[in-house]
């Protein structure tokens, strides 16, 4: 009842719950404490309304928002507070002394002082705004001066409301023991402290500290393009939650000739990327972006089918390609945006397949397949599993835009793949890594994520005090430790490296201010990323399981800790394929297996699932017992004909194809060049 009642609310946790209960029921109970009246009481119920609201906004909670929404934002809530303890004050019989309408005055006088710390806070927000945000690029010339600190632009409105406790306290003194001068103390402080806060954020306002008119900013974007000439452009617009989509490219843009370039159309995907060392120009408005100087880009690349792509292919001196975020059997794969484009980059023959039959206007002369250099990373089976309790992981997919039932496992098939995997005869480690938009959209999927997380986390805990497992604990309890204790060694040393590259930055403008290429501490953060992984593994239990949340913990990573692994029709499958070990892809829509290997290229080598996972004992089988693989050739045949041949490599593919595109692209530009020339000139 107690977790339903958290899903309900939309909160994260039952702490979160209880504050926001509390701070619902305390308002009444101060109004009840004013009436009575009775200082003790209403003492009490304020500092539960403080300490409740303080929680929730530390939270972030999406209950603060709902507040504001049905008119009990924060200015009211504290505005109701100090009203209540007027008609306290009235109640106690102080209602016609010199106590009383000071008090009132002070009030006053103290909600006066919110309008110029929230008009310079507004001012300074908006005047510091870029009209892009950067990363890798030298934005000198601007002068971009620096943010206010943190401790005056964080959440000031909390900040300068919460000022009232003083007055508040000393007030309630005042009256338990009858000397006002506590309650003029209490108030002096509260109206000191906020035009401190005020005076403060003067400074600050000035025109040298905020940045120069956008003209300036966008004719210095011009020049730094005219002098760096991009060849190859990385575009992509969408949510934070999808930024997943653009840095799995990053890597593969920083090692092309050439000079790449990433072009984001959203501000939330700034802080969300990945560490690159390749430039970074964020552009938000469609108006700057098509009156940017891009005319040395010959290709540009596409991560996502989106409307904002217009902005870009309206550019004619630049071939346009659909590279995707991952190559799989949904429709997405096939979607008939993809004409579009110039050309249309599949990994393998199974895409070019795949739009063939799709029929949706892409031609078979404008694919090209140049394989997935993300997947270089993935290590090969090696024919049996890597410890003595095999591991499988989870990677179910998300819900999808419609309630179409063969799009995530999770809803009529994830407890009973987890309960089976956990319950198994012969013992397994479990991994479950959801799709980073698991539950976004649908409610029933973020309920069946909660469910088996629970399911896994009971298990774990289970698994952590059963006598077989205690005595592989006690003999790695030294491993461990000193594996952890590198962890904290390697995350103070990435923050301190991300210290450097500007992400300590205290607003976007000084982001983009100092966030400057480093090839030096680029290397150096990859392979400490790398060496986190490693010591990540390391510092946790083989047969433990776990849930992997978050962006910390690469897919990658965790196909290369499993032995096998059961996912959705998705690139998850496609990329785990690399791997060559034995996977499972569950029939969430019953099509029966073999229409789902007919409709599912990515299927012919898999294990399926029914909604009930009872085939699960087949894929354990395969995983232990290489003379019970059945499936190992064809796995072998199915990763030449999704990723294509092993040599050469995806990335000299990959990069050829650039190469190639660009050379249409300039021949093209050549040739439509003497439209504009007079006959006979």
């Amino acid at each position: 009842m107690f977790s339903k009642a958290i899903r309900v609310a939309r909160v994260g946790s039952g702490s979160e719950l209880a504050a926001a209960i509390l701070l619902v029921l305390g308002f009444p109970c101060i109004m009840l404490a004013a009436i009575i009246p009775n200082i003790w009481f209403f003492a009490a119920a304020a500092a539960v309304t403080y300490l409740a609201d303080r929680y929730l906004h530390h939270c972030g909670s999406y209950l603060i928002n709902r507040l504001a929404a049905v008119r009990a934002g924060l200015s009211i809530r504290f505005l109701v507070r100090e009203l209540l303890l007027i008609l306290l004050m009235s109640r106690m019989g102080y209602g016609e002394g010199a106590f009383f309408y000071t008090t009132v005055a002070c009030l006053l006088a103290f909600y006066g002082l919110q309008a110029p710390q929230s008009a310079m806070v507004t001012l300074v927000r908006l005047r510091r705004k870029l009209p892009v945000v950067t990363r890798n690029i030298d934005l000198g010339p601007v002068g971009i001066g620096d943010a206010p600190p943190r401790l005056l632009m964080s959440r000031p409105a909390e900040k300068m409301l919460h000022l009232d406790v003083f007055a508040m306290a000393g007030v309630l003194v005042a009256l338990k023991s009858g000397t006002e001068e506590i309650a003029y103390a209490g108030l002096s402080l509260t109206l000191f402290l906020a035009v401190v806060y005020i005076l403060a954020l003067l400074p600050y306002v000035r025109p040298s500290r905020l940045v120069p008119p956008e003209a300036k900013v966008l004719a210095a974007v011009d020049n730094w393009l005219r002098e760096y000439e991009p060849t190859v452009a990385l575009y992509f617009s969408g949510s934070k939650d999808s930024a997943y989509q653009v840095n799995m490219w990053l890597e593969t843009m920083g090692r092309l000739e050439g000079r790449p370039l990433v072009l984001l159309r959203e501000r939330s995907i700034v802080p969300q990327l990945a560490n690159t060392s390749v430039p970074v120009l964020c552009v938000p408005g469609g108006v700057h972006l098509m009156n940017m100087d891009l005319s040395t880009v010959r290709v540009a690349l596409y991560a996502a089918n989106v409307g904002k792509n217009i902005h870009m292919l309206r550019v004619p001196t630049m071939k346009h390609v659909f590279i995707g975020h991952g190559d799989s059997d949904k429709l997405a794969s096939v979607n008939p945006y993809s004409k579009a484009y110039d050309e249309v980059w599949t990994a393998g023959r199974a895409g070019r397949d795949r739009y063939a039959l799709a029929d949706v206007g892409v031609r078979d002369e404008d694919i090209v397949e140049v394989g997935r250099p993300q997947l270089a990373t993935i290590r090969s089976w090696t024919g049996t599993p890597k410890n003595a309790v095999p591991t499988v992981l989870y990677a179910p997919t998300w819900e999808g835009w419609d309630d179409n039932p063969g799009n995530t496992s999770l809803l009529l098939a994830g407890e009973n793949i987890v309960r089976r995997l956990l319950e198994s005869e012969k013992p397994v480690r479990l991994l479950y890594k959801p799709h980073p938009f698991t539950g976004t959209r649908s409610r029933k999927a973020a309920a069946a994520h909660l469910r088996i997380t629970a399911m896994i986390e009971e298990a774990a805990a289970r698994r952590a005090t059963d006598p077989r497992w205690a005595e592989q604990g006690e003999a790695l309890k030294g491993e461990q430790a000193e594996a952890a204790a590198e962890l904290a060694r390697i995350e103070a040393r990435l923050a301190e490296l991300a210290g450097g590259t500007g992400e300590t930055a205290r607003d976007e403008a000084e982001l983009s201010r100092n966030s400057l290429a480093d090839p030096a501490r680029e290397a150096e953060t990859a392979k400490l990323r790398d060496d986190w992984n490693t010591a990540y593994w390391r510092s946790r239990g083989w047969w433990q399981h776990q849930v992997i949340s978050g962006s910390t913990m690469r897919l990658y990573d965790c196909f290369n800790e499993s032995d096998a692994m059961v996912s959705d029709i998705s690139s998850v499958v496609s990329d785990f394929i690399a791997s060559g070990k034995p996977y499972a892809v569950t029939d969430s829509a019953e099509l029966g297996e073999e229409e789902f290997k007919r409709q599912n290229t990515a299927v012919r080598a898999a294990v399926v699932l029914s909604n009930d996972a009872s085939e699960l004992d087949r894929l354990l089988a395969a995983v232990s017992d290489p003379a019970a693989d059945d499936l190992a050739e064809g796995r072998r045949e199915l990763k030449a004909y999704l990723l294509g041949p092993d040599e050469p490599s995806s990335l000299v593919r990959f990069d050829r194809a650039v190469q190639a595109l660009a050379a249409k692209a300039e021949a093209r530009n050549l040739g439509t060049a003497h439209l504009g020339e007079p006959v006979g000139g």
